[in-house]
């Protein structure tokens, strides 16, 4: 059963992303916060699929974090890249520069204001970076990063970059950490299978702007891990 609801999805999943790629192609010329409005509505219409298709919805728990701060969050699917986008209102996601060349979805992220890093620049990556998100939180938006770069399945140990210390040290706010058991039901190869239930989203305490880059390293893995590893023990899809 949850093979052919995964199907039936991928299905819905398809033919709403090809309707609504091709709808708010004009929003290529409007100003920003057209494309962030259709980015939104796609989010919502995808995780209207998955509830009625595949039985998964989701939960949130914690204080939203609103205005200039940056969010850092565990990374388990594509479903946390979705999610955050709609529960973070017009958040400066940090993403691959290689997603900007994907037709169509590509230029939508880039119109919506997106951060690009070339993950193999270093320290000019860095800095470029750095100066892209100082521009969005003048701009009153969070920055959302995925501390570890790259999907993680849930019982992956974990690999945070620095990155997300060389953003911290240089933007002098609040940092939040998010923990997620996304990858409990977002499963199989290439993702497609998902597993009917509630996906749990845990804004946790924020951590202070000024301490060193070791010391907040080792907070925010300690936080994100700890309550990760909470959220997968207490589900039932664990």
């Amino acid at each position: 059963m949850t093979l052919l609801r995964s199907f039936l999805f991928a299905i819905w999943f398809v033919v709403a992303t090809i309707f609504i790629y091709v709808a708010v192609f004009p929003a290529l010329l409007l100003p920003r916060i057209a494309m962030v409005q259709a980015s939104r509505l796609w989010s919502r219409v995808v995780f209207l699929g998955l509830k009625v298709f595949a039985g998964l919805t989701y939960e949130v728990r914690g204080e939203i974090p609103r205005g200039p701060v940056l969010v850092a969050s565990k990374h388990m699917s594509m479903w946390d890249t979705m999610a955050l986008y709609l529960i973070l209102y017009d958040p400066a996601a940090v993403l691959k520069r290689e997603l900007l060349r994907v037709p169509f979805y590509g230029w939508y992220i880039w119109k919506a204001g997106v951060i690009p890093v070339d993950r193999g620049g270093y320290a000019s990556a860095l800095r470029k970076m750095t100066s892209a998100a100082k521009q969005a939180l003048q701009q009153g938006r969070p920055l959302l990063i995925f501390p570890e770069g790259t999907r993680k399945k849930p019982d992956a140990p974990p690999d945070y970059k620095p990155g997300v210390a060389g953003l911290y040290s240089q933007l002098n706010v609040a940092c939040i950490p998010v923990a997620l058991n996304s990858g409990l039901f977002w499963t199989g190869p290439m993702g497609f299978i998902k597993k009917p239930g509630r996906i749990v989203v845990e804004f946790l305490d924020p951590i202070p702007p000024g301490l060193k880059r070791t010391e907040f390293m080792q907070l925010l893995q300690q936080r994100i891990e700890g309550a990760t590893a909470g959220l997968i023990a207490e589900s039932p899809a664990a």
